[in-house]
Order: structure tokens, then C-alpha cells, then sequence
């Protein structure tokens, strides 16, 4: 009984951490407990094994793990029924110790009335019931403490999945919010263009840009949510955007596309490149008083997938319409904070002047490919 009494603290470890990560949340199913349980008579029943064919010693033994299995049932709806209803760490042990106690000493008094009538002992005095029952006991002690280390394990494995899907959730809330950031800040830019066409009276330019930026926006709407697009599917949006700003400059602006084999069905964060391209074109080319190239090389490197982004910047002849070219501007630091939660260690972006006086733009990716059907 001392053996069993110095397990208590366990029991009671077990139900204080039990209580403070279910916080009342739906309880495991019962085949698990019950799971648990066959181990601890598989125990009672080795046990038995040394005082086979001993008679009374073997129906005492065989009548324990009987018990055990029938008060089973009964100890864990208790126990469930204890959390449900919120009671302390404390309560709940001293109540389930004193359970596990009476479901011990009735065990132990059907033993001595067994040997009684069958065995023709002599009437048992009342001390003879707490003989002999540490061995009953800590197996009923023991199924408590494994019944809340399983609704432990239970509570706990929901709360992570609940952490993990806020995570996800807040993740997408964010990207959400940094795509949106786009949309507008483009949408003005393009109409103050717009606004320079008119005011210049080069309305049929600025008839044609319009067209292309409703062409623009519905494709960017029909993506919904999206956080990734395939290669080709950017492309498609990137050559829209182009489009417009090849109204806007005409000549002026000149694109090299250099796509390598293999990579248009590979997956990229949707408005990778548009962004990318207007940093071009506003700190770049719109700067430049002659015409101005910009070249995208979208190519497989092993198990990555590199973009390499370079355009001319303005010369010293040139009137800067806006402002500091060594600014990155907006577009950049949006890409790059969209690739820090879509690829948080496996990215790698560099961006600034070069020696040959042009501003690169170089990405690194995991190639990620469409699965090959079979």
C-alpha cells in the first residue's frame, strides 16, 4: 500500500497537465484508453502465471484481473466525467484514488468470500481486507494515470493542429494583404500615366492603355486567392502588364525574354514578375531620356529555379522624374516579403547595381514541377 500511495504524485501530475491543455475540449475515443488497458491485464495476468494449479493463490489471482477488466468501464467514465465538469487537479486524484481504492477492497472481498464457500476458510476478519491489495490497486492507479496521459496526448495533438491551421490562416491573411498592396499602388500608377497621355493629348495611347489595363485587372481577378501560378500562367500576366507600359513608351521600351525548357508548368508566387517589371520601368526606364532594355531569363538549375532581372538605369544626362533611382521602390520589398512566408529558408533574392551600371534583379526557388501522370 506504500508502494501504491508513493504513486499518487504521478496519478496527480498526470491529471493537473491533462486539465490545463483540454480546457474542457472533446475527449479522445474510447478504444484508446481501453487500448491502454490490455497492457496493464496482460501484467495481471503474468503474474498469475508463478501460482497456477495453487488453488486459492490461482482464483485469487484470476478473480483480480476479472475485476480489473470489469472496473475498466466504470473508472474511465468517471474519470471522463470528472473533466467534463472542470474539477480541480486535486479533487480529481483524491477522487479517483478513492475510486480505484473501493474498486480494490470490493475485489478483495469477493476473493475472501470465494475462499470462504468454496475453500472452507474461516470467516476473514475486517483488517484481512486491506492485505494483499497493493499489487489490485497501482494497476487501477496505473490505467488512471495512462487514461490521462491519452487525453493529454489527445488535447495536445488538437491544439497543435488548431496553432498550425491559425498559423496557416494568418499566413494567408498576410499574402493576402501584400497582394492586395499591389493592385493599388499599380492601379494608380497607370492612371497617372493615363492622366500625362491625355494631357499631352495622346488620347489614342491613353484609349489603348486603358484597354490593356481592364485586360489586366480581369486577369488578375479571375486568379482569385491564388498564392501560386505556374511559369506560363505568370508569363501570360507579365506580357499583359507590358503591354500597357508599351503604350505608355512605345520604342522606347524594349523586353528580352529568355525562358529555359522544362520550367513553364513550374510553380512561382502569383505577381512575381509584374511587380518586378514596373520597379523596372518607373526607376529605370521611365527615367531615361533614349530607350531603355529590360531582360527576364527564367531557367531550371538542379532542384531550383532561378529568375535573373535586369534593366537600364538612367544616365547622369538624364532628368529623374522619380525621384532617387537607387530607390528599390514598393514592387521589390513586396516580393520580398511574400517569399519570406510562401519559401521562408529555401529563397534567395538579391537585387542592386551591378558593374556593368544596370540594376539586377536575381531570385532562387525550389522547382517546384507539376507531377508526372502516369
Amino acid at each position: 500500500m506504500l508502494f501504491t500511495l508513493r504513486s499518487a504524485p504521478f496519478i496527480w501530475e498526470s491529471i493537473r497537465m491533462t486539465q490545463a491543455v483540454s480546457a474542457r475540449g472533446p475527449l479522445p475515443p474510447l478504444w484508446l484508453p481501453f487500448a491502454a488497458a490490455i497492457p496493464l491485464a496482460l501484467c495481471l495476468l503474468l503474474l498469475t502465471l508463478p501460482v497456477l494449479g495453487h488453488g486459492a493463490a490461482t482464483v485469487a489471482r484470476t478473480l483480480y484481473v476479472f475485476t480489473f477488466v470489469v472496473w475498466v468501464v466504470p473508472l474511465t467514465a468517471l474519470q471522463r466525467w470528472l473533466y467534463r465538469r472542470g474539477m480541480s487537479t486535486i479533487a480529481t486524484a483524491v477522487v479517483l484514488l478513492v475510486a480505484t481504492l473501493g474498486m480494490t477492497l470490493a475485489a478483495r472481498a469477493l476473493n475472501l468470500a470465494v475462499q470462504v464457500v468454496f475453500y472452507g476458510a474461516p470467516s476473514p476478519e475486517w483488517l484481512s481486507l486491506f492485505r494483499g491489495i497493493e499489487g489490485a490497486w497501482l494497476t487501477l492507479v496505473a490505467y488512471c494515470a495512462t487514461h490521462a496521459v491519452v487525453i493529454y496526448a489527445f488535447a495536445l495533438q488538437r491544439e497543435q493542429v488548431f496553432h498550425s491551421q491559425t498559423r496557416a490562416l494568418a499566413r494567408d491573411a498576410e499574402l493576402a494583404a501584400l497582394r492586395y498592396q499591389l493592385q493599388p499602388h499599380f492601379l494608380f500608377n497607370t492612371l497617372n500615366a493615363v492622366s500625362s497621355l491625355v494631357a499631352e493629348n495622346r488620347g489614342g495611347e491613353a484609349r489603348e492603355m486603358l484597354a490593356r489595363l481592364a485586360d489586366f485587372l480581369r486577369s488578375t481577378l479571375e486568379q482569385g486567392d491564388v498564392q501560386e501560378v505556374s511559369v506560363a500562367e505568370e508569363l501570360a500576366v507579365t506580357e499583359t502588364y507590358l503591354e500597357i507600359e508599351q503604350a505608355r513608351f512605345g520604342e522606347r521600351l524594349r523586353v528580352k525574354w529568355q525562358i529555359g525548357a522544362g520550367v513553364l508548368g513550374a510553380r512561382v508566387p502569383y505577381l512575381l514578375l509584374q511587380p518586378l517589371i514596373e520597379n523596372a520601368v518607373r526607376h529605370g526606364i521611365a527615367v531615361r531620356r533614349g530607350n531603355g532594355r529590360i531582360e527576364v531569363k527564367v531557367w531550371a538549375d538542379q532542384d531550383r529555379l532561378r529568375v535573373h532581372l535586369c534593366n537600364d538605369l538612367p544616365t547622369p544626362g538624364d532628368v529623374s522624374a522619380a525621384g532617387d533611382t537607387r530607390r528599390t521602390g514598393l514592387g521589390l520589398d513586396n516580393v520580398r516579403k511574400r517569399l519570406a512566408h510562401l519559401h521562408p529558408a529555401a529563397h534567395e533574392l538579391q537585387a542592386g547595381v551591378e558593374r556593368d551600371g544596370r540594376f539586377h534583379v536575381r531570385l532562387s526557388l525550389p522547382l517546384c514541377l507539376p507531377e508526372a501522370r502516369t
